[in-house]
Parts: structure tokens; sequence; C-alpha cells
């Protein structure tokens, strides 16, 4: 995501999803907020395929932002706020996104690539913003491991962005991007950090050098982006995370403040965390309404900015791993009504 200061009837429907759990414990209650909008479902159907989004916001006409969202089984995907696809890139095995904007308006918008189950790569493309089309810009080989999460930020005074990768065995790779003369990426790898178990959520948050990643069965781990230093700031307690925990999306407020929102999946809800210290906020889940609710979240993004008359508080984004019966899609809800929801209780 660009930020100013630089995401129960699964049986019925016969989807296996990789990701997926089928919710047998039920966390603190939570608020109901209703979608503004939705996208197409994903060319694949049947199966867990949509995953993922990222936000470009247009500064100059924000109505006029685009949405990158992925099917792991099929590419990524250009969506306006209104939901209507502009257009798809092939690319299978592309599980999460994020985008960041380089300098003269460029974007660029940066993939997992699972294509190789044995090496972590990033998909690197160039989002034309007029027209919403994406153009490859290469493929970066990270390290060994399955790729899943990522997430990346540009850090201030320097050259080039940060690519932070989640794969599923727990190791937490730092890439730092760079653009040659000839204008081809590469990417010079660390390890930053190991957590236990399976990762994929993942969130930089540069204002405090603070990386959150979500380890699935265990909770949210805080990690200082330069020395790795670690610690769990929010544990599956089956009240507000339930396993599993997978996306993680941050709303920036002043120097350290904010929301953290993670999909606790294992009960299809939404835990929200107040910023700097992950203090609990409560919860949500998305009911039906103009538009359908959503189940078995993977991907989630948020960005609290104005987005125009549509979302003037600011966009919240899901991945629906149900959306029967119909193939999975994202889900648009308004910020300011899950804020609203929260402080009301209702």
């Amino acid at each position: 995501m660009i930020r100013p200061f630089h995401g129960f009837a699964l049986l019925a429907l016969g989807i296996a999803g990789a990701c997926a759990t089928v919710p047998a414990i039920t966390g603190d209650p939570a608020v109901t907020v209703t979608a503004r909008a939705e996208t197409p479902p994903v060319g694949t159907a049947r199966e867990d395929a949509a995953d993922d989004a990222a936000i470009w916001r247009n500064p100059a006409n924000p109505a006029a932002s685009l949405i990158v969202g992925t099917d792991k089984k099929g590419g990524l995907y250009v969506y306006d706020l209104k939901g209507a696809q502009k257009s798809f890139l092939a690319g299978p095995g592309l599980n999460n996104v994020d985008l960041i904007e380089l300098s003269a308006g460029r974007v660029l918008v940066v993939a997992s690539d699972r294509s190789d189950l044995a090496t972590v790569q990033l998909f690197l493309t160039l989002l034309d913003t007029a027209t919403g089309q994406l153009a490859p810009a290469g493929r970066i080989a990270v390290g060994p491991g399955e790729g899943y999460g990522i997430c990346m930020v540009k850090p201030a005074g320097r050259e080039g962005v940060i690519a932070f990768s989640a794969p599923k065995q727990g190791t937490i790779y730092r890439t730092l991007i760079t653009q040659g003369p000839d204008g081809t990426f590469s990417g010079t790898t660390t390890t930053l950090a190991q957590v236990p178990t399976q990762t994929e959520g993942c969130i930089a948050d540069p204002r405090t050098n603070t990386l959150y990643i979500g380890e699935e069965d265990a909770g949210i781990w805080a990690i200082d982006m330069t020395t790795g230093a670690e610690r769990m700031v929010a544990a599956v307690d089956n009240r507000m995370l339930v396993a599993d925990v997978e996306g993680l999306a941050i709303a920036p407020e002043g120097a350290n403040g904010g929301y953290l929102v993670a999909s606790s999946q294992g009960d299809n809800a939404y835990a929200v965390f107040r910023l700097p210290d992950v203090t609990p906020v409560g919860r949500f889940r998305i009911a039906a309404g103009a538009f359908g609710s959503v189940q078995e979240t993977d991907g989630i993004e948020l960005d609290n900015r104005d987005f125009g008359p549509d979302f003037p508080g600011g966009i919240f984004m899901a991945q629906d791993g149900m959306n029967a019966p119909k193939a999975q899609n994202f889900k648009f809800v308004r910020w300011d009504d899950i804020l609203a929801a929260l402080q009301t209780g209702q």
C-alpha cells in the first residue's frame, strides 16, 4: 500500500482452500458492517484463488484510485473503486501483493510468487495509473522457502524499496530492491528474523521501524526492521484472535498512532488494535447487505485517507473466501463505517 509517510458454508461449496479453516471457535462478540462495493469473481472458480489486494491512491482524484488484487491460480487484476475490472495480467502462483510509488509517479507492484515452491520469488510489475494496465518488470529470487506473505516500505531519504517476505517456513527476509540505469530491477536479500511456525500476514510501519508479521497459529509479532528483534504483541487467545491469523493492515495516525487490523480467519472476523501499544479495540464482521457477507478472509488492505464520495473516510478491503455461489472476490468497506460501529458497539 502507498502511505503518505513512505490488506461457514465451506463444505457446501466444495472448496478445499489451502489457507481456509472451518470455524470451530467463536471469539469475543463482533460488531457488523456491510460492503459498499465488490469486484467481479476472480477467473478461477470453485477454488481457493483470490487472496490479497493493494491500493494505489490517486492524489489528484482520489475517486479514480486503483486496486490490485491476486488470483493465485491466475494472475493480477486491476480494479477501480466501483469494483469494475480494468485489466488482468496472467501470472499463476501469485499470492500476496503490495505496491509503492517510485519517483515521477511510477508505481511498483510486487507479488509473492509461488510458482517455485522451493525458492521465495518476487514478481515485479509496473502499474500505469492512467490506463490501469500492468507491465511485467522481472523476478527477484529471495531465498529458500515457499513464497507467501509480502509487504514493502520506502525508507525516507534512501534509494530503493525494501520488500519483506514471510514464507510459510517462518523465515523473514528483507530485500532491498533497486533499479539500475537500464531500468531493470535487482534485489539484495538478508535474513531479518525467524518465527517458529507458518507465517503470512505482513505490514510495515516505517514511522516506528516496526514490521508486523502474522504467525497463523500463534499471533502477531512486532519485529524491528533493522535489527530483527522480535516480540509477540497479540497472541491467539480465541477472544480477539482465533487462528488462523491471516492478513494484516494498518491505518496510521500521527507520529505512531492509528490502528492495526488482523484477519481472524478462524471465526470470520477482524480484530482491531490501537497503536502504538497494540491495545485491543474490538472486532467486526462484514455482514450481508447490498452485497454478500464475507467469510474465510485471507488478505486485507486498508487506507484511512479520503477516497472521494464513496469512501470519504478511507477504504478497507477484504478477500471473500466464500462468495457463494460464485468464485471468490474482494469486498470494499468504508473505514469510517467500521470505526463508527466499533465506537457504538453496534
